[in-house]
């Protein structure tokens, strides 16, 4: 196995949840919540959560999205027969997603190295048991990217979009709700935040 592909789980990989937020979720309570914006500060955070219901998809904005076990609560809650999805960009750095399924939980970071300077991304690393990165480590995305496949993105489609130096985080995922048929409501809500 290369070093790049130790950074990325496939579905096989998912975590089993239950057990996962009773250990989890102590040591991540309080690890921090972001203020919202309108787009103009540097230190802008933004969260959806999204489900499928009655044929078509709900989208909310997610709060705490800086607390990974807040993050996993919502999505618990949210999750349909379906599931529920959570996009979230961490200010112009990276973005998370995540998906509740079942007892299962799958999440994906799209750049590793910023666990070096980001509690949330070191707190995914080691949720998911991926290795810590080196100060001269490569960016690249972590976790299992295949968590979309089923919905119409594959996994090469979102490492293509964690690659495109020229996207900002809220323009990744734009990409991804658009994909995935809930492009709209991803637009109006971060233009209302």
């Amino acid at each position: 196995m290369n070093l790049h592909d130790s950074y990325l789980t496939r579905a096989n990989g998912a975590c089993r949840m239950p057990a996962l937020v009773s250990v989890l979720k102590p040591a991540l309570i309080g690890l921090g919540v972001s203020a919202m914006s309108n787009g103009s500060s540097e230190n802008e955070d933004f969260g959806i959560i999204a489900w499928h219901e009655d044929g078509r998809w709900n989208v909310s904005e997610l709060t705490h999205v800086r607390d990974l076990g807040s993050i996993m609560d919502q999505l618990n809650s949210q999750a349909t027969n379906g599931g529920a999805i959570a996009l979230i960009a961490i200010e112009e750095d990276y973005f998370v997603v995540a998906r509740a399924l079942g007892s299962q939980m799958q999440m994906m970071i799209s750049d590793v190295t910023y666990a070096l300077e980001s509690d949330l991304a070191a707190d995914l690393l080691e949720m998911l048991d991926l290795p810590f990165p080196e100060e001269d480590d490569d960016s690249q995305p972590g976790g299992d990217i295949d968590l979309l496949s089923d919905l119409g993105m594959s996994a090469m489609e979102l490492e293509a979009l964690c690659d495109d130096p020229e996207l900002f985080p809220d323009e990744q995922l734009d990409a991804v709700a658009s994909k995935l048929g809930f492009g709209n409501q991803f637009a109006e809500l971060y233009e209302s935040h």
